[in-house]
């Protein structure tokens, strides 16, 4: 929860809640080593509605770290919105994907390298998939929008996992292959 002040108004907004999809190692190190986020130009009004105080739950998808016959689609971590979206002066680029626009992050903790509450048993659960079968495919996008009921179920379950980030963030470098910490 926020406040606005306008002259003689405060205006008092809600934080909402979102899963943050990051599916390669490499961009997931590089938003819990620098603290950011960056979305593609195809995204951009999306990722405009973040305001700042926003909580996300970041997902790592089951390809995340190349290996889906071991790792699942997992909540790994929590993470506030701390700045506006904003075009950026340079782009970032993974591979050929290139990301315009983006925001600073408050990572308040993670869950180990490979650990996290895992998001498929839960979609029965969870009002954001309210389609079963059709769960994954709105996972084709950075940000799930998710009501109180799932952000209070995944923080439930999340929360006994968690610890500070510069606990397991060199892990966490060390599968993304992105540049160690100086």
């Amino acid at each position: 929860m926020g406040v606005t002040s306008c002259p003689g108004l405060s205006v008092i907004t809600m934080s909402r809640s979102y899963l943050l999809v990051i599916g390669e190692a490499t961009p997931l190190a590089w938003v819990l080593a620098e603290q950011r986020m960056a979305f593609p130009a195809i995204r951009k009004s999306q990722a405009a509605a973040l305001d700042i105080g926003d909580e996300l739950l970041i997902y790592a998808t089951r390809t995340c770290f190349h290996n889906p016959k071991r790792d699942r689609g997992r909540v790994i971590g929590l993470a506030l919105v701390s700045s506006d979206v904003r075009d950026l002066a340079e782009p970032i680029v993974f591979g050929e994907r290139r990301y315009t626009s983006g925001c600073t992050l408050d990572i308040q903790s993670v869950a180990p390298l490979h650990n996290g509450v895992e998001l498929r048993p839960l979609v029965p659960k969870l009002h954001a998939f309210p389609d079963g079968r059709t769960w994954n495919m709105r996972l084709r996008r950075p940000l799930v929008p998710v009501d109180k009921h799932d952000a209070a179920l995944l923080k439930h379950r999340l929360n006994p996992l968690l610890e500070p980030l510069n606990r397991h963030l060199d892990a966490y470098i060390k599968a993304g292959r992105y540049p160690a910490r100086s």
